[in-house]
């Protein structure tokens, strides 16, 4: 199932792409309004997830890239280990996959992940994101869906 990394690929392609035209159009924390509820905006994350531990001193910009390295290494097992049944399982790991080394290329080289997409109602802003989040929060959503209805198998009335 290795086949899936063609997606990795992708995803990753159009989230750095994106990430270099925002940080090139953009200016750093200016919104530009698309809509409301909806910004462009540049933002620089040396933290995690929900700008988790942005305020520490550096340290985490290794760390969380040693767990990205290590969580993919473990995907490319995983999706190797597949079965050809298993659809959803591969792209679900092929979309967390290709957005974590998205976000891995940003904090290796920049030292923080580009951030900017900003979503918000009246004056609540969910943390800026950008497309690698998206992948690794679709793939996320995707394997959820996967455990609970995607390995069972199936049994129909007249069989039992």
């Amino acid at each position: 199932m290795l086949k899936w990394l063609w997606l990795s690929a992708v995803v990753m392609a159009l989230d750095l792409a994106t990430k270099a035209m925002a940080s090139h159009y953009l200016s750093l924390h200016q919104p530009v309004p698309v809509f409301p509820g909806f910004n462009w905006m540049l933002a620089h994350n040396t933290g995690a997830a929900f700008s988790f531990l942005q305020d520490q001193s550096g340290w985490q910009r290794w760390f969380f890239s040693v767990i990205a390295l290590v969580v993919s290494i473990g995907i490319i097992i995983w999706l190797k280990r597949l079965r050809p049944s298993q659809t959803m399982l591969a792209l679900a790991l092929a979309l967390v996959l290709g957005g974590a080394l998205g976000n891995l290329w940003d904090r290796v080289t920049l030292g923080y992940v580009v951030d900017f997409i900003d979503v918000y109602y009246g004056q609540n802003h969910w943390p800026a994101f950008n497309l690698a989040d998206s992948a690794i929060s679709l793939g996320a959503v995707l394997l959820i869906i996967d455990s609970l209805w995607g390995g069972k198998p199936r049994h129909d009335k007249a069989g039992e």
